[in-house]
């Protein structure tokens, strides 16, 4: 068990390394599955989602070596097809293993996946394209048994909602299915290209990732290769809030600002002077920051919905009312609650959260409700008044390869400690 004290009111001002982005990694790890041979994967942030990843690579049968940032997968052994339900109930992007295990395999067995409980997230997307490309899929005491007897076939696909899972899934599957899969409204999330770009690299021929169709022509086998995972941009969106909160001066090194075209609109709408120069971004906060009449998450390029609990934080000591819609998964606001506790003002009814900034935080016992309303808690508190006690720091480690450095880098008092 541990937990994070900050102690916060100190303004945050320095210059920081971007992490690689979790969701990206977790869907190449994924794909080496499907690559006969040793890969390496550069840039990969140390979470404990992509410990959970790695463990599930060497139960399939992988051999996985792991030299700082950088992993190496060897997939040739891949012997096993099921994935244990201790491994599934651990994070909810293990569900990006079941495109790539049916690929390699002919078959997988699964059980739900797990992670942030976040409402609900149903996999009947990715279902129903699998059984589109050949998959019979029967239900049996919680698990779900995927079989594609007569191998995998390209199919015409139409989502109808562009979700990502089932998108990474998709294309995960037709890497190596015969003949050709076009996806209709796919997903057009930069990860989704950086696993596209994974896949070409082994020898995939997949193209459209970033526009709405997305077309991949099977092949009969992909082969290794290296990749350097892209910059976390909820990450880099995060340590910008630290230092938007604080009245701070922020650089950021290794970031893809192209990537963060409705993060950056949304801190300059706050006030932030943004500047940006190639893979660097520097901001420069305002002594307050200012309200945004209405933000809403959006699928990409919108507002992205996991950085919308840190936006509430900001928009929480903005001068002014702000509106927040989420648009996209339900219990968005778990993290309202805690921040009430240090003094936020804000009201929530279904999609909506009303937020009254105030002057001042103060700080509080709070809990993590989930990855991104942890990063949020943390937000707050390094704005707040005294000193604040964060629990159930597990699900941050999810997505944040110890954030509590990256904030002393910046100059914030913040300390983990192991009970």
């Amino acid at each position: 068990m541990s937990e994070i004290i900050i102690n916060g009111g100190k303004r945050l001002s320095g210059k920081v390394n971007v992490q690689g982005a979790k969701n990206s990694v977790l869907p190449v790890l994924a794909g080496t599955v499907l690559c006969g041979g040793e890969s390496v994967v550069h840039n990969c942030p140390l979470l404990s989602d992509v410990e959970t990843s790695l463990k599930i690579l060497k139960h399939l049968g992988c051999k996985c070596r792991q030299e700082e940032n950088t992993v190496i997968i060897d997939s040739s052994g891949v012997s096993e097809y099921d994935i244990p339900d201790s491994l599934m109930r651990e994070m909810r992007s293990s569900v990006v293993f079941l495109g790539a295990v049916i690929g390699r395999m002919g078959k997988a067995v699964i059980s739900s996946p797990g992670g942030c409980e976040l409402g609900p997230r149903p996999i009947d997307l990715h279902l129903s394209a699998l059984e589109r490309m050949g998959v019979t899929i029967t239900e049996e005491h919680g698990y779900l048994n995927c079989t594609a007897e007569n191998g995998l076939h390209g199919a015409e696909i139409h989502l109808g909602f562009p979700s990502v899972g089932a998108t990474e899934n998709i294309i995960l599957a037709a890497a190596t299915a015969e003949g050709t899969t076009v996806i209709h409204n796919a997903a057009k999330e930069p990860e989704i290209s950086d696993l596209a770009d994974f896949l070409n690299s082994a020898g995939a021929r997949i193209c459209g990732c970033g526009s709405d169709t997305v077309r991949i022509e099977g092949v009969k086998r992909l082969g290794g290769t290296e990749h350097t995972i892209i910059p976390d941009r909820i990450v880099a969106a995060t340590y910008m809030a630290c230092a938007a909160v604080t009245g701070g001066k922020i650089e950021l090194e290794n970031v893809m600002p192209p990537h963060m075209v409705s993060l950056l609109w949304s801190f300059r709408e706050c006030g932030c002077d943004i500047s940006v120069s190639g893979k660097g971004l520097r901001l420069i906060s305002p002594e307050r920051l200012k309200r945004i009449p209405t933000l809403r998450s959006l699928v990409y390029p919108g507002f992205p919905t996991d950085a919308g609990p840190i936006a509430v934080a900001m928009l929480a000591v903005a001068d002014g009312t702000s509106v927040f819609v989420e648009n996209i998964f339900e219990n968005r606001y778990r993290h309202v609650d805690e921040l009430v506790r240090m003094g936020a003002d804000i009201k929530t009814e279904g999609k909506v959260a009303v937020i009254e900034g105030v002057k001042e935080l103060y700080g509080a016992k709070v809990r993590a409700p989930d990855l991104r309303g942890g990063a949020a808690l943390a937000v707050a508190a390094l704005s707040a008044e005294g000193e604040t006690s964060l629990t159930n720091i597990k699900l941050m480690d999810r997505g944040y390869d110890c954030i509590e450095n990256a904030f002393t880098l910046l100059g914030g008092n913040i300390k983990r400690v192991n009970y």
